[in-house]
C-alpha cells in the first residue's frame, strides 16, 4: 500500500528539473497504490516546504517553489483517518527534515511515549513517530546513522524515505523500492513504472538494506551493520508508454481489452516455462498453489484443470491463512505462488516460510524484480504489461492461460489445450465487440440500482463465479457473491427474490445440465436468470453468449463479468480505475 516517489538533481544540470512537477507526475503512476490523500515536499535553502491534500491527485498543481529536491507519497490510510494533517509527508520540528513512509510500525507506540515530552506531534500516524525518532539521533549523529538507527528500532515491514541537505536516505524490510540511477540527477520509488521515464537503470532494494542518494552519487548500506554493500545494476528494456491509458476512458478498460492479444502472445512464448513446470509438479511428491484474491480465484481454476486434465492433485491456498498451515510443507513440497504485483505480503510471507522448510518455489508474477520474482527458486514473468487499474483483469487470465497450458503438458495433449486457448482468444475478441458490449451495456443499465446480485458455476465456472463476483463488489459497490452453484440449496436461495440477478456460468460441459438445474431452482424463486453459455436454454431470461472454447472457455466467460462490472461502475458515476479503500498492491498486514 502506499506509493513514495523522491528525486535528487544537481541544480547545477544544464537543463534544471522542477522536483515538484516530477514528483507528482511519479506519484500519478503510483495511485493504483493508494489514493485517500497525497502530499509533496521540496527543499529550498535547506527548508522544506510542502503541499499536502486529501482525496486523489486528479488533475492538481502543487503550489511548492522551484526546487531540485523533493519526495512525495500517495496514501492507503492505516493509522488514522483521512485528514490533511495524516497525510505525508511529515517535517520534523525545525522543518528541516521530511519523511514518507511505506507499512506499519508495530511498536509506534511504544517508541511515541520516549518522544512525546521533546517533540511535537502534528497527527495520528506511527509514520511520524519514525520521523522524530530519526530528528533524535541526528543531533549526536550523522543523517544517514541516525535513519539507519532509528529504523532498527522499527518492528514491522516498512519502507521510508527521508530527505535533508540536498540528500534522501531509504530503508527497507517489506515494502518494495527501487533505485533509478541517471545523470547528476537519481530517483527512488515504490515501482519501477514511475522511473522508466526518467531512467533505465535501476537497483531493487533488499529487504534489510538502505541506500544515500545523492544528485551524483548513489551508496549503499546493510542496515544491521551500517556496512557497504556492492549493488546489482539492472537495466530494463521495457516500453514506458505501455502503462498509458492511450485513447481509453479508464485503465481497466485499457487492460480488459489487451487480453486477446495476451493469450496469443503466450501461447508462442511461454511453452518452455510451462513445460518446466508441468516436470516439476509431475516431480513433487506434494504441490501448494499460494494466492490472494483474484489470484486465488486462479489457483482454484487450476486445481480443476490439474484433476481433469492431467489426473493431479494439487492443494490452492488462501496465502493470508496459508501461514497457519505451513506444517504441511515439507522438503519435497512445490510451492507455486501468484500474484500480480509480486509484492504482496500475505503471499510473500508463506512463501518465505515454506522456503525455510526446504520447499522449492515456483512465482508466476506480472512484475520483473518484485519481492517475490526476486525470493523464488523459478520464476514465469506473466508478461501481461503493466496493470494499473487497481482491480485485476489482464494479469487474471495470464496466470489461466499458463495453468492451462501447464496442465496439458502434463497429459500430453498440448495442442489440444493450445487449440483451446486460441478459440479463447477468438472469443474474448467477440465479447469485446462494440455490438456485444452493446447487450453488456443494456443489461448494466437495468441491474445498476439493485442490492445484490448472486453469480454460480460449477467446476471450472466456480472460480468463474467467484472472480465475477469479486469484479463487481470491487468498482460498482453492489453486494455481489460468487458460489458453488451446488450449494445454494445449502442457505443461499433464500436470498433469492423477485428480480434478483441471479448470473449463471454454463459453459457446454459436464456441468452444464446441472446448472440448468439451479437456475431452474432460483427462477422458481423470482430470480432474474442470466446466463454466460455456450448453449441456449429457455430457463435464462437474458443471454450474453461466449463461444464453446473447452476447458479456456473460463476465459471468455470472466471477461463478459470484467465488462459488466466496468459498465455498473460507469453508470452509477464511479472510477473503475481506483475503487474506495482498496489498493493495488496489499503491502501491509
Amino acid at each position: 500500500m502506499c506509493g513514495i516517489f523522491a528525486i535528487v538533481s544537481d541544480q547545477k544540470n544544464k537543463k534544471p528539473v522542477n522536483a515538484a512537477q516530477v514528483v507528482l507526475e511519479g506519484l500519478k503512476k503510483l495511485e493504483y497504490r493508494g489514493y485517500d490523500s497525497w502530499g509533496i515536499a521540496v527543499e529550498v535553502d535547506g527548508k522544506l516546504v510542502i503541499d499536502k491534500h486529501t482525496g486523489k491527485i486528479g488533475a492538481a498543481r502543487p503550489k511548492l517553489p522551484q526546487s531540485s529536491t523533493g519526495l512525495g507519497h500517495t496514501r492507503w490510510a492505516t493509522h488514522g483517518g483521512v485528514t490533511k494533517s495524516n497525510a505525508h509527508p511529515f517535517l520534523d520540528c525545525k522543518k528541516e527534515i521530511g519523511l514518507v513512509h511505506n507499512g506499519i510500525i508495530d511498536n509506534y507506540l511504544e517508541l511515541k511515549k520516549s518522544l512525546k515530552r521533546q517533540h511535537t506531534f502534528t497527527s495520528e500516524t506511527d509514520s511520524e513517530v519514525m520521523l522524530h525518532l530519526i530528528e533524535e539521533y541526528a543531533q549526536q549523529d550523522s543523517f544517514t546513522e541516525a535513519v539507519r538507527k532509528a529504523f532498527k528500532q522499527a518492528e514491522g515491514l516498512n519502507a521510508i524515505l527521508v530527505i535533508h541537505q540536498g540528500k534522501v536516505v531509504a530503508a527497507k524490510t517489506g515494502s518494495p523500492l527501487v533505485v533509478g540511477l541517471g545523470q547528476g540527477q537519481n530517483f527512488i520509488a515504490s515501482d519501477l513504472w514511475s522511473i522508466l521515464a526518467h531512467t533505465r537503470k535501476v537497483v531493487f532494494l533488499e529487504d534489510g538494506q538502505m541506500v544515500k542518494i545523492s544528485p551524483n552519487e548513489v551508496k549503499f548500506f546493510n542496515i544491521n551493520s551500517g556496512k557497504r554493500i556492492k549493488p546489482q545494476i539492472k537495466t530494463i528494456a521495457w516500453k514506458q508508454e505501455s502503462a498509458s491509458r492511450q485513447n481509453y476512458p479508464h485503465f481497466m478498460l485499457k487492460e480488459i481489452h489487451e487480453q486477446p492479444a495476451i493469450i496469443d502472445r503466450l501461447l508462442i512464448d511461454k511453452k518452455a516455462e510451462t513445460k518446466d513446470l508441468a516436470r516439476l509438479i509431475k516431480k513433487s511428491q506434494q504441490t501448494f498453489f499460494v494466492a490472494c484474491g483474484t489470484a486465488a480465484y486462479a489457483t482454484i481454476a487450476g486445481q480443476y484443470f490439474f484433476s481433469k486434465l492431467a489426473k493431479v492433485h494439487t492443494d490452492p491456498a488462501t496465502g493470508s491463512e496459508f501461514i497457519y498451515y505451513t506444517n504441511f510443507v515439507k522438503p519435497h513440497s512445490l510451492v507455486v505462488a501468484l500474484s500480480q504485483s509480486g509484492e504482496t505480503i500475505d503471499t510473500i510471507q508463506p512463501v518465505q516460510l515454506s522456503k525455510k522448510k526446504g520447499a522449492k518455489v515456483v512465482a508466476l508474477v506480472n512484475v520483473l524484480g518484485s519481492t517475490l520474482y526476486r525470493i523464488s527458486d523459478k520464476r514465469i514473468l506473466l508478461d501481461a504489461g503493466p496493470e494499473i487499474g487497481v482491480a485485476s483483469t489482464k494479469a487474471f487470465t495470464a496466470k489461466i492461460v499458463l495453468l492451462l497450458m501447464t496442465a496439458h503438458y502434463m497429459n500430453g495433449q498440448v495442442k489440444n489445450g493450445e487449440m483451446d486457448l486460441k478459440k479463447s482468444s477468438d472469443a474474448a475478441r467477440m465479447v469485446l465487440t462494440p455490438k456485444y458490449q452493446g447487450k453488456v451495456k443494456r443489461l448494466a443499465k437495468k441491474i445498476k440500482d439493485v442490492h445484490s446480485i448472486f453469480v454460480v458455476g460449477r467446476g471450472p465456472s466456480y472460480p468463474a463465479a467467484l472472480e465475477t463476483a469479486l469484479k463487481i463488489k470491487e468498482i460498482s459497490y453492489i453486494h455481489a457473491e460468487g458460489l458453488a452453484e451446488g450449494e445454494l440449496k445449502h442457505g443461499v436461495i433464500a436470498l433469492i427474490e423477485k428480480n434478483t440477478p441471479c448470473i449463471v456460468i454454463a459453459p457446454n460441459d459436464e456441468t452444464y445440465h446441472d446448472s440448468i438445474s439451479g437456475a431452474m431452482e432460483m427462477k422458481a424463486r423470482g430470480g432474474l436468470i442470466i446466463g454466460i453459455t455456450s448453449k441456449p436454454h429457455e430457463v435464462f431470461d437474458i443471454i450474453l453468449p461466449v463461444k464453446d472454447c473447452g476447458a479456456a472457455t473460463l476465459i471468455p466467460s470472466v471477461i463478459v463479468g470484467q465488462t459488466l462490472a466496468y459498465e455498473l461502475a460507469v453508470l452509477r458515476g464511479l472510477d473503475p480505475d481506483k475503487p474506495r479503500n482498496l489498493a493495488k498492491s496489499v503491502t501491509v498486514k
